[in-house]
């Protein structure tokens, strides 16, 4: 099946001959995918090796500085609670201070009271210590905790912060290092690809060197030149002496006048059924003698260059089907015979028309006469299809008008048709006919019958497979 496939894909190339401009700029788009390729393999390039690190290590480094400076938020709120309890403890020292104060100032007052007892005096003397001892405690509190603060803010400013501060300058450098690091690698990826795109290049600007104009348009007055004789001189008819002139001899057998729009006239387009197959033969008779020869000998080779690519694409189809044959899970051999009748039409064609161009190349004195039969190949395909003997196209004869009617598909009646009217023919529902000519806008084709009978039928009464 490889081997097969491989073969097919070959038959798909052609190679494309044409003037040198036309040619320059085909190899100038060639030349551009190239150029097109080395920079998507540049965007390629920097995207996984540069801008991917880059992105994982700006991750990397966000997160990192987003932990430094919750060490710094969580060292800033160590300090503000530190703060928030040395305030307490000096609020708390002042009041109880006050309070001590206000018993002493108490027991003052009671010890000068004439009538205040023993009892008085020793429970004012009591209140009195309480509160200073409690005044006391506070004072070593607040005295304790304001060490702590100032340890704490120290250590903060001098210590946590400038730590931080450090890690963050070194985390910058490293990110910063990163970048140049990248755009070093840029330079060396660009500098890379510059050979091959200079290359390409390179290529454009030679290929536009090696157009050559000149050789160009003699081409193309080559190729439209008509070959026909410019019309003779107009002779002068003498009225005054009554009678006509006669007409000299050269002017009863000169070539017919040519237009100017007649000699850059295209030539006309194949019909859809005979794509693969080259048009019908080309009056030459009227052109001189060795452009003749050289025209028939183009059109010759033209014809054995497709004759050689559509023999190919056959044998090509014809190994797939015993492929097929032998092993059915990889396909269906039917499939197939549509396209291997299809393309045994294109070569009997192809053949016959060989032969005419040969006949003609050999009366012009171009060469000998080879006739090219049919192989029993191609005669065992036209046995396997609908056509009959006696309408066999196989044989490739060719009559003196040149005429070949064949076959350009298969087609199924999809309802009964009496063909009763002139030029018609009958068939029923399920026949299987040869399709001879596509509807031309009037709703009728033309179908053969596999006993050779030739008309036509409704387009909307088949169906074309």
């Amino acid at each position: 099946r490889a081997e097969i496939e491989q073969n097919y894909a070959k038959q798909l190339r052609q190679d494309w001959f044409g003037p040198s401009n036309q040619q320059a700029f085909q190899d100038v788009l060639n030349q551009l995918n190239d150029y097109a390729a080395q920079r998507e393999q540049l965007s390629e390039s920097m995207t996984l090796s540069i801008c991917v690190e880059l992105s994982r290590n700006l991750q990397e480094l966000r997160q990192e500085r987003k932990n430094h400076l919750c060490e710094v938020k969580k060292a800033q709120q160590n300090l503000e609670s530190s703060s928030k309890l040395l305030e307490t403890s000096k609020k708390r020292f002042e009041k109880e201070w006050r309070e001590a104060e206000k018993a002493n100032q108490q027991t003052e007052k009671v010890q000068l009271d004439a009538n205040a007892t023993r009892a008085d005096v020793e429970k004012a003397k009591q209140h009195a210590h309480l509160r200073v001892h409690l005044a006391d405690e506070c004072k070593n509190d607040y005295a304790s905790q304001l060490q702590k603060y100032n340890n704490e803010q120290n250590n903060f400013y001098h210590s946590e912060i400038p730590s931080v501060y450090k890690k963050l300058q070194e985390m910058e450098e490293r990110r910063i290092r990163l970048l140049a690091d990248g755009y070093v690698q840029f330079s060396e990826t660009e500098k890379n690809v510059l050979p091959n795109i200079n290359k390409c290049l390179d290529a454009i600007s030679s290929t536009g060197r090696n157009i050559n104009e000149k050789q160009d348009t003699l081409a193309l007055i080559e190729q439209y030149r008509s070959g026909a004789a410019p019309p003779a001189d107009v002779e002068f008819e003498d009225y005054s002496q009554g009678v006509k002139a006669a007409a000299s001899d050269n002017t009863t057998t000169h070539l017919p006048k040519v237009r100017i729009k007649q000699l850059f006239h295209k030539k006309n387009k194949v019909t859809s059924s005979d794509k693969n197959t080259p048009s019908s033969l080309e009056d030459l008779s009227r052109l001189p003698p060795d452009q003749r020869r050289r025209r028939l000998q183009e059109k010759f080779d033209d014809i054995q260059k497709e004759l050689q690519r559509e023999t190919e694409q056959s044998e090509a189809m014809m190994k797939m089907k015993g492929v097929y044959e032998q092993n059915s899970q990889l396909g269906d051999p039917s499939s197939l015979q549509p396209q291997i009748i299809q393309t045994a039409h294109n070569i009997a064609k192809l053949r016959g028309e060989l032969n005419k161009y040969q006949v003609q190349l050999t009366e012009a004195g171009g060469g000998t006469l080879q006739h090219y039969p049919a192989s029993s190949e191609y005669i065992t395909v036209l046995s396997e299809s609908s056509v009959s003997p006696s309408e066999n196209i196989y044989e490739c004869e060719f009559d003196e008008d040149f005429d070949i009617d064949v076959p350009i598909g298969q087609c199924t009646a999809l309802y009964d048709f009496d063909g009763g009217s002139e030029g018609a023919v009958s068939m029923h529902v399920g026949e299987q006919l040869s399709l001879m000519q596509e509807d031309q806008g009037d709703g009728w084709v033309r179908v053969q019958r596999a006993n050779g009978d030739v008309g036509y039928v409704p387009a909307s009464y088949i169906q074309i497979i």
